[in-house]
């Protein structure tokens, strides 16, 4: 019996398009194909955008705070499904259940912030610009506007992106990752619910075709994306040769720094900070997250030490079903393909004379796919790992002689996205945190991540664009400035 397809949402319909070619959608931990996503094409968009651009004039002309009511309501919603939303994150995504629940919490807080819409659109004014002239600058909705979503966050990041952007005034179209399209459709089935006009939020399902189609259609006005940095500034580039706007954030290399005062010698894995902090940066969500620490560096005195209690935590942590399993530490990596390729870099780490040190090829459950917690060691700037983005949980440990020599590494790297340093150290954080060049920081925080009320804010290669989701840069983003200059005779 074949898995069922899951269906598109143009206007009020789900529907199951007409297509000849699906995408297999598993239980990551068990290998079972629960869905088949289908491979819609530029019709479809084509459908989806007529109903948005329908629904844009009636809805941009709403009144900000009967918007925000909707957001409110869609709110309640959200948390009376608060469980179902995160065993749906687990069962397709593969994440443990406390993961699952992180995802669905974080997009929850943006929903919560477009919920205040009323304040957060505020206009300027100012009397008396010149003699007898008044100015009133405000923010007007932009109108139908795309998303275009990865499979590591489900649930978090489509909502880093329909809930404002509907908030402002817009219509939207979303397109999520094929792998993972379960949770997103039941999102929008509980805006419906909440009283979501028809036509104001569209989700067409599929691949190249439908992310190009987006890129280009002629009455979409703004996209967001948010995948690998090649796709990324694909986006970008394709999207603004036609006219729009974009906010288009790509892939990671991030660091974690741990000085000599940051590691207690004789503390235990399991109960120190720091190590818990780098463990659940590295391996939390199989690191398949683009604030993942995936480059560990130990100055001086701490490498040492912080390999060996690194190992012992990495031995204590239980990789399993996490659909079955509510103990599991580590679930499974995305597909058989993502497993694979992660096999690869880890059977090729010695050829490149990189040690090594736990193999997550070994004690792994047999289905499913699995990829255990990896370290390598011996890792330089020259090597491949320390650039590429490897988006599952392996970890590359490096010794740099000093502080400055660490931040000269961290700058080396062309993605600018996150780096956090470990110490007690006042002067060694400010210097760290004034110097690293990349747009989130954190300090005795294995992942910082802003959140809702702050903007996501990756640089250089991690980034194409002006403005990013999430915070009052979302709002800008989706909006656009009127001024309007008055006298009266």
């Amino acid at each position: 019996m074949k898995a069922p397809v899951v269906p598109i949402l143009i206007g009020d319909l789900w529907t199951e398009p007409q297509v000849s070619h699906f995408t297999a959608v598993h239980q990551p931990s068990s290998g079972e194909v629960i869905a088949r996503t289908p491979m819609c094409g530029s019709m479809d968009v084509e459908l989806a955008v007529v109903a948005g651009s329908d629904a844009y004039p009636d809805w941009s002309r709403l009144p900000a705070p009967e918007r925000g009511r909707v957001l409110f309501r869609y709110r309640e919603l959200l948390e009376d499904h608060f469980e179902e939303l995160a065993q749906l994150v687990c069962r397709e995504n593969g994440k443990t259940l406390e993961e699952a629940r992180g995802d669905v919490r974080r997009g929850i807080e943006v929903v919560e912030f477009a919920a205040g819409i009323g304040h957060l659109a505020k206009g300027e004014i100012l009397p008396q610009l010149a003699d007898g002239i008044d100015a009133t600058s405000t923010r007007e909705p932009i109108g139908v506007c795309a998303g275009i979503t990865p499979f590591n966050f489900p649930a978090m990041v489509p909502m880093w992106m329909y809930p404002l952007s509907i908030a402002c005034g817009n219509t939207f179209v979303l397109k999520p990752s094929e792998k993972v399209p379960l949770t997103v459709n039941r999102l929008a089935e509980l805006f419906l619910e909440a009283g979501l006009p028809t036509g104001v939020l569209n989700i067409v399902h599929g691949g190249r075709e439908v992310v190009e189609a987006m890129c280009t259609h002629p009455e979409i006005a703004a996209v967001s994306f948010v995948g690998s940095s090649a796709v990324a500034r694909r986006v970008y580039e394709l999207s603004c040769l036609h006219g729009k706007r974009v906010q288009s954030a790509g892939g990671a290399k991030n660091v974690l720094l741990v000085m000599p005062d940051a590691v207690e010698s004789a503390a235990a894995a399991a109960s120190d900070p720091t190590i818990q902090a780098v463990m659940g940066s590295a391996f939390g969500c199989a690191g398949q997250r683009c604030m993942a620490g995936s480059l560990l560096m130990g100055l001086g005195d701490a490498a040492h030490r912080l390999r060996d209690q690194l190992c012992a935590a990495m031995d204590g942590l239980t990789v399993g079903d996490t659909a079955a399993d509510p103990e599991a530490g580590m679930g499974p990596v995305i597909d058989a393909g993502a497993r694979d390729r992660l096999f690869t870099r880890i059977q090729e780490a010695p050829q490149q004379d990189t040690e090594v040190v736990r193999d997550g090829r070994e004690g792994i459950p047999d289905d499913g796919f699995f990829v255990g917690p990896t370290l390598f060691d011996g890792v330089t700037p020259d090597h491949g790992v320390f650039t590429e983005e490897l988006f599952g949980p392996l970890l590359g440990m490096m010794r740099p002689e000093s502080l400055d020599q660490a931040i000269e590494w961290i700058n080396r790297i062309p993605n600018g996205n996150a780096a956090t340093i470990f110490t007690r150290d006042g002067g060694a954080a400010r210097r760290f945190v004034r110097e690293v060049e990349c747009g989130m920081i954190g300090v005795n925080l294995g992942v910082p991540a802003p959140m809702a009320l702050f903007s996501f804010s990756g640089w250089d290669q991690s980034f194409f664009g002006d403005l990013h989701v999430q915070g009052m840069e979302g709002v800008m983003f989706y909006t656009r400035q009127k001024t309007v200059l008055t006298r009266w005779m």
